[in-house]
């Protein structure tokens, strides 16, 4: 089969290498007039879970509590005081300006939102009319200290300092987007759990086109949003200190990360090819053709991405130049041993010279290809969209370099002179052939470093963490990180975190037990407050309507209605009996050294208690809801209560530069404390919110990673069997590279590097390309060791020979990757430096403890004769391994 395979190769692609590569130059063309196409992806999807029940709930809570997306601007005004009249007039132009920008419903600031304690009024008179900064006769020391000291506003909007405030852009809710994505995913959920009917099958593909070309649009308007929001500030610079955030801003600029890295970097690793290609052979061929070759086989893989529209995320980034580097490993191979056979063969013809070196290397590199396939197939069960959709690219990716290379170098060789392929003096089997020598007299020392390296990386391992903090994926220098951390340490806490409450089943309903002034149940639809709180009115999410709003006062369901005469929802969580459990946990909650400014009806409950001095029963919290003026109900009751589903909303904002922040651990203690401390039924309490999704991810990568590198040792152990007919020969060619893989997971233990999105590929890449060497060297042993069967003269021959190949590709892998370490984005530099370092550990476990163990285990049968020295295996017998 082989041979025929081979025949076939040698008529269609060496017998007519112009129509090959025309077809080739065509391919070419056609994916780069896709490429204006491409887009990337760094929605909040590419953060969560795809099979996360939990996002579900997420997207149903912010529909119903109409929680929008938002942007948060932090002035700190650089003329002195923050209430002067300058700098409040300054803040005034620049609130302005952020209202009339697209999208944007409302700006919330010192300016505008009521105040209680300036002075102070009694509940009674709250109604008469609210009062702000901007009103006139406002006493602006009051003011602060009601900033300051307020349970409302204390560490929301005004830094301890007094010196830094936030201006919160509330952005209108994607109704749309959030319907299309639910639908979605609940096709999805069925899909994989009953499968699909052809009628729901269709409506997933058509949901899923929607929702892709709705995001789309979204992404470029936020994107806009955002730019138009930075111009305004801009013209404030001189001014006031500002700074941008939001998960807007952030994923803003976590796309343009991603611009750059694929531009910068892939730029400078084609750089660095051509100036390794020239050190390496020294002749214009052998850097022409590699680099055709790899820049083909990147346009043609990104064309593809284009035309599918798949869309490339912050995980798959690298991915570029990962294929580039792959691409050039298999090229490198194809021309080392090209140049072999030219030396030992300068009689042949260019036909002869071409046939022996596909012949030879077709399989090697097939099997390094299928490892490395294997490897990033397994990525698959990470169950995070963004690294599946790295694994299945990459994949892809592996096989087009395998085709093109074994397409583009062959049959260009065909065209050109023979004798432009001509040796240059290349002496470095000199140095591959140290690590030979020492492995040959120093056998205690290898052995010694590998057992060593073992236990370490095992201890390493066993400290291994998920946790991070999101605010150390980006360099101090960007306005990421700044702005986060001025938002964090000043303003209350950056990172969402929900607690969601529904009414306990057997709770009394309101004023039962207390005699009713009206003779009746306390009832009312009113009381359920506005729709929208239910996510049923777009617009203000902090809209409410006003009961009294119709033509006819009494035509609105009477809030005292006898029992029977309207189906009022439970008011449970606005009786005293709720309050105090809202307040229960409310207060543990600022408790929390990790959690900064928390929210709920508990805010409301303590305003009411300290303006009306003294406590409240179940009545005069009802009379208060229905004549709290609306300016309150936006800001203290809508985003906190949903009465139609029975249930309450705590809100609070986690502190992302705690350096002791553990989110699994937090949000355990809190579960703990509501059921064991409160007596909450578990299926009354549940969190939610970006934390919670973040979490979620960040715990399933220990699991993945163990069924990740399962999977890729059961591959590739197989793979070995396959190609080496020999279970002895398997496991010694895997122990370098689970070493390697050890390494590096050990060492990011031992540097407290924790395991994320990115560098949980790492480990699979390692094996994958690692392996690579494994195959070749073992490939190049056996031909070698056939020809006089001496372990030690067959080690020394072919560390001069593949030895060469593994060292030119894996110093290349190295030094390519360690070029992402000027990324500004960290966990591109983690991936860069830790993957050369994965590659180092590759190389060094191929070049002396992989030969060592063959030496010392013997596991070649004997040959039957010896070849002729310097003449090679006849084809046949080299395609048949």
């Amino acid at each position: 089969m082989l041979l025929g395979l081979k025949t076939w190769y040698e008529k269609l692609v060496l017998g007519h290498p112009k129509t090959v590569l025309a077809l080739v130059a065509l391919l070419t063309i056609a994916a780069a007039a896709g490429l204006p196409r491409f887009k990337l992806d760094a929605s909040a999807d590419s953060l969560t879970l795809e099979t996360d029940d939990s996002l579900d709930f997420f997207r149903e809570i912010s529909e119903r509590y109409n929680s929008g997306d938002f942007l948060v601007v932090t002035y700190r005004y650089k003329g002195g005081d923050l209430f002067s009249d300058e700098s409040l007039a300054t803040m005034r132009r620049l609130q302005d300006e952020l209202t009339m920008v697209q999208g944007v419903t409302t700006v919330q600031s010192i300016l505008n939102v009521p105040l209680l304690y300036s002075p102070k009024l009694p509940i009674s008179e709250v109604a008469d009319g609210i009062r702000t900064l901007s009103s006139p006769g406002v006493e602006r020391d009051m003011v602060r200290t009601e900033f300051l000291e307020s349970p409302i506003y204390k560490e929301l909007i005004l830094s301890p300092d007094g010196e830094t405030t936030a201006m919160m852009l509330n952005l209108e809710l994607d109704k749309e987007g959030l319907d299309l994505v639910r639908e979605r995913d609940a096709l999805r959920r069925l899909r994989n759990s009953e499968g699909l009917n052809p009628e729901q099958a269709e409506r997933l593909e058509v949901v899923t086109a929607e929702y892709l070309k709705h995001r789309t649009a979204q992404e470029a308007q936020a994107r806009e949003r955002v730019q138009e929001v930075r111009d305004i500030l801009t013209h404030y610079d001189d001014q006031a200190e500002l700074f941008l955030g939001g998960l807007t801003m952030i994923t803003s600029d976590m796309i343009a990360f991603i611009q750059s890295d694929l531009m910068v970097f892939g730029a400078g690793i084609l750089i660095f090819i051509v100036v390794t290609l020239l050190l390496i052979f020294r002749q214009p061929r052998w850097v022409i053709l590699p680099l055709i070759t790899c820049v083909t086989t990147a346009v043609v893989m990104l064309g593809l991405l284009s035309w599918l529209d798949w869309r490339m995320t912050v995980i798959s980034a690298n991915f570029v130049a990962l294929l580039l580097i792959i691409t050039l490993a298999i090229t490198i191979h194809l021309a080392v041993r090209y140049r072999e056979y030219f030396a030992e063969h300068p009689e042949w013809d260019r036909f002869q010279l071409a046939s022996a070196t596909v012949a030879f290397m077709a399989k090697p590199c097939l099997y390094t290809g299928l490892t490395t396939m294997v490897a990033f197939i397994s990525l698959v069960v990470s169950g995070i969209r963004p690294v599946i959709d790295f694994g299945w690219m990459m994949t892809i990716g592996v096989i087009l370099a395998l085709v093109l290379s074994f397409l583009i170098i062959p049959a260009s060789l065909m065209l050109l002179k023979k004798q432009d392929g001509a040796l240059g003096k290349d002496n470095s089997h000199a140095f591959t052939q140290v690590f030979s020598r020492f492995a040959e007299h120093h056998k205690a020392v290898v052995l010694g470093v590998a057992v060593l390296a073992a236990i370490i990386s095992a201890v390493g391992i066993s400290r291994l963490k998920v946790e991070n903090r999101f605010i150390d994926y980006f360099d101090d220098s960007t306005e990421i990180h700044q702005g986060m951390l001025v938002i964090d340490q000043r303003l209350g806490g950056t990172i969402n975190l929900d607690i969601v409450l529904n009414k306990p089943e057997d709770s009394a309903p309101a004023f039962e037990g207390e005699e009713d002034p009206f003779g009746s149940d306390f009832g009312g639809e009113e009381l359920a407050g506005d729709e929208s709180v239910n996510g049923e009115a777009g617009g203000d999410p902090f809209a409410a309507e006003d009961p009294f709003a119709s033509e006819d006062p009494f035509a609105a369901d009477d809030p005292f209605a006898s029992e029977g005469e309207a189906a009022a929802p439970d008011a449970y969580w606005f009786t005293v009996a709720g309050l105090n459990q809202i307040e229960q946990l409310h207060d543990f909650l600022e408790a929390q050294p990790e959690i900064g400014k928390v929210q709920s009806l508990a805010t409301l409950y303590k305003v009411a208690q300290d303006l009306n001095d003294g406590g409240l029963n179940d009545f005069e919290l009802a009379v208060a809801r229905q004549t709290l003026p609306e300016e309150i109900n936006q800001v203290l009751v809508n985003p906190y209560w949903s009465p139609r589903e029975q249930q309450a909303r705590i809100t609070m904002r986690v502190m992302e530069t705690d350096p002791n922040l553990r989110r699994d651990e937090l949000i355990q203690r809190i579960y703990t404390f509501a059921e064991d401390e409160m007596g909450l039924a578990p299926e009354n309490v549940r969190q939610t919110g970006m934390l919670v999704l973040y979490n979620n991810m960040l715990q399933s990568l220990f699991k993945s990673q163990i069924l990740t590198l399962g999977a890729v040792f059961a591959g590739i152990l197989l793979m070995f069997l396959v190609l080496f007919r020999s279970l002895s020969l398997a496991v010694i060619a895997l122990v370098p590279n689970m070493l390697a893989a050890c390494v590096v997971l050990g060492g990011m233990g031992l540097a407290n590097i924790p395991l994320d999105m990115m560098t949980i590929t790492i480990a699979a890449i390692t094996v994958g390309i690692g392996v690579d060497h494994a195959i070749h060297y073992l490939y190049r042993f056996r031909e070698e060791f056939a020809k006089d069967g001496d372990y030690v003269a067959t080690m020394h021959r072919s560390h001069a020979t593949i030895g060469r190949a593994m060292f030119y590709t894996a110093i290349t892998i190295i030094a390519g990757f360690s070029i992402l370490a000027l990324s500004k984005f960290v966990p591109s530099i983690y991936f860069g430096l830790l993957t050369a370092l994965a590659m180092s550990a590759a190389l060094l476990g191929s070049l002396t403890l992989l030969p060592l163990l063959l030496v010392l285990f013997k596991p070649l049968p004997k040959p039957a004769g010896e070849s002729s020295p310097g003449k090679p295996l006849p084809v046949a017998e080299a395609c048949a391994g």
